[in-house]
């Protein structure tokens, strides 16, 4: 869900580089910039262009962000941006993932049976730090199980019925155990309902979703909270 501020340009930004080979990982970016206007739109295209400079070195995400880090540092930019980056790759039946987040919101994993977990990965902002510094996390979805990539755009979206509330982590994850088992897309629609009705006709910051799951078929699925698609590997 795009912000109502008609002079934001830029805020957050998704991106999914399929596998080169079979077998291989395909790569899952979702991101966040500080700030709006011209500024903060070159530096989501500086930070997409630079991104898919360095996908060869996708598998090892900490030497990726740390290049990408210094890249923003040496610019005029005085912004920075969170993300979280997602490696998936089937083994067998289940996607097997490796995710790192760079001062992004950790993604949450929906199980089958309606538990949810948070991934143990957390980093230093992007373009802000010399050093830069992040811990991978590695989760193996069984089929039916998801994992969620999200902004704090729906974490911080303030509403309800008061109208200053936050919606939150763990009305999110109240969201999420409603959907267990369910396709990614039913994932991705039912918590932009909720976050739309909570915000009404307020005004919000930029909210984006990216839900990545191991189906019953012999694909897994990354849908976004953007466009109505899916991408399979």
């Amino acid at each position: 869900l795009p912000s109502k501020e008609h002079e934001r340009v830029g805020g957050d930004f998704y991106d999914v580089h399929p596998a080169a080979d079979e077998g291989d990982a395909s790569l899952v970016v979702l991101g966040d910039v500080c700030g709006k206007g011209l500024e903060a739109a070159v530096m989501t295209g500086k930070i997409r262009s630079t991104l898919h400079a360095l996908l060869p070195m996708a598998d090892d995400h900490q030497r990726l962000l740390s290049l990408l880090n210094s890249a923003l540092l040496n610019s005029e930019s005085t912004r920075f941006a969170t993300m979280v980056l997602a490696s998936a790759a089937r083994e067998g039946s289940s996607v097997r993932l490796r995710l790192t987040s760079a001062g992004h919101p950790a993604p949450l994993v929906l199980r089958s049976d309606g538990r949810t977990e948070t991934a143990a990965t957390h980093g230093t902002l992007v373009g802000a730090l010399p050093d830069f510094t992040a811990e991978t996390a590695a989760v193996t979805l069984a089929p039916g199980d998801a994992c969620v990539l999200y902004t704090d755009g729906i974490s911080e979206a303030r509403g309800g019925p008061r109208g200053g509330e936050l919606f939150g982590e763990e009305r999110l994850r109240r969201a999420l155990e409603e959907c267990a088992a369910l396709p990614a897309q039913t994932v991705v629609d039912h918590v932009q309902m909720l976050t739309a009705r909570w915000v009404g006709r307020g005004r919000h910051d930029d909210m984006a979703i990216v839900v990545i799951s191991a189906p019953h078929t012999n694909h897994l699925s990354a849908v976004d909270g953007h466009t109505r698609g899916r991408f399979t590997a």
